[in-house]
């Protein structure tokens, strides 16, 4: 059982995120102590169509849209093809760096833009039991891949704060698969899911830890887990996706509703450990359940209804949501501004600048998705 703790927002707050962060753990009330199952398995590959569709109804001048599509291809997922319709000038391009795809069009002045993108991708369960030897085979990565998972990025510096906080959290620990556990304990311990955080959040994981206010949403829980197991020598990456249809273990905050996929963004995260490859992590998720699961905030992970997720989500994660890219530090081919953390969301820019993707109702922008059925 883990009982979670919270960093008191208060002056101190970058000594707390290092030192035992102080416990808050208040007492449950009207909680649902019903049994909940939560147990994915590989085993059954699923095919969805996502249409995403950017209308500028005001743009002014030239502008120019960038929609995500799905760019990975695992034992989990399969990218297909994509189809689009604009009238602009559109294409497939690439990030060029961490192969993070997109379409890319061009929109002259004078018109009224639009630009719809539809892709299908198949996905399924994972779970790997990391506690147990490993009877699956796997792909191992070369040492340049990786180093290269253990790289610092803007959001994710692996120095300073991150990785002191770091090496606390993973004392004791000697082998690759039990820092992982640690530095996933210790998220689930001490972020919380904070639902006043805009879109998925930022991922600024050194101003996270500085202040002490490791609240956020997934592009935040998740980036820390990944920047400090990053700071400790064991690969890992964000990935940044969508979530397509609800859950089929009944979890509200675990679904997506097909019809509108506006929120529906969720970025997940990878560990790489020897003896198993790459292994899925959400210790983000397990904060959402217990925020928002039941009318009141859990705070404990042996409540009935968390605790499935806590357990399962160290290992494997559901195949109702599908990955765009693992990218970060995104220069946008075209792009008149600044690089992006990530790609998740549509992206925009006019001659007012690059458009607010976090507003879908004012950047007007639409997900569906279709599954598919054999």
């Amino acid at each position: 059982m883990t009982l979670v703790r919270r960093s008191l927002l208060k002056g101190a707050a970058a000594a707390c995120a290092l030192s035992g962060v102080p416990s808050f753990a208040l007492a449950q009330t009207s909680l649902s102590t019903s049994a909940r199952r939560f147990e994915p398995q590989a085993g059954q590959w699923r095919t969805f169509e996502v249409t995403t569709r950017v209308d500028l109804a005001d743009a002014k001048g030239a502008s120019r849209v960038w929609l995500p599509v799905p760019s990975i291809n695992s034992n989990w997922q399969r990218s297909l093809e994509s189809s689009f319709q604009s009238n602009g000038t559109s294409r497939m391009v690439s990030d060029g760096t961490d192969g993070a795809r997109m379409l890319y069009t061009e929109f002259a002045a004078g018109v009224a833009p639009f630009v719809e993108v539809t892709s299908r991708v198949q996905t399924q369960n994972r779970f790997v039991d990391i506690a147990q030897p490993t009877a699956h085979t796997f792909t191992r990565e070369d040492a340049d891949t990786l180093r290269y998972y253990t790289r610092a990025t803007h959001l994710l510096p692996t120095d300073g704060i991150v990785r002191t906080t770091a090496l606390k959290a993973t004392q004791g620990a000697k082998t690759d698969a039990q820092k992982a556990r640690a530095i996933y304990d210790w998220v689930v311990a001490n972020a919380w899911r904070e639902p006043k955080t805009r879109g998925c959040g930022e991922g600024d994981i050194k101003t996270m830890l500085e202040t002490g206010n490791l609240g956020g949403k997934c592009a935040d829980i998740n980036a820390l887990f990944v920047g400090l197991c990053r700071s400790v020598g064991v690969p890992a990456r964000d990935v940044y996706g969508l979530r397509l249809v609800p859950s089929a273990f009944g979890y509200k905050e675990l679904s997506g509703n097909p019809a509108s996929l506006k929120g529906a963004q969720h970025c997940r995260a990878e560990v790489y450990l020897q003896a198993h490859g790459w292994v899925a992590m959400d210790p983000a998720d397990v904060a959402k359940v217990m925020r928002l699961e039941t009318p009141e905030w859990i705070k404990r992970t042996d409540n009935a209804v968390v605790q499935p997720v806590y357990n399962r989500l160290f290992g494997g994660w559901e195949g109702n949501w599908m990955g765009w890219n693992t990218a970060h530090d995104v220069a946008l081919p075209g792009s008149q501004e600044d690089r992006l953390g990530f790609l998740m969301y549509p992206v925009a820019e006019t001659v007012d600048g690059r458009a607010d993707s976090y507003a879908p109702d004012t950047f007007k922008y639409q997900i569906t998705a279709r599954e598919i059925k054999a």
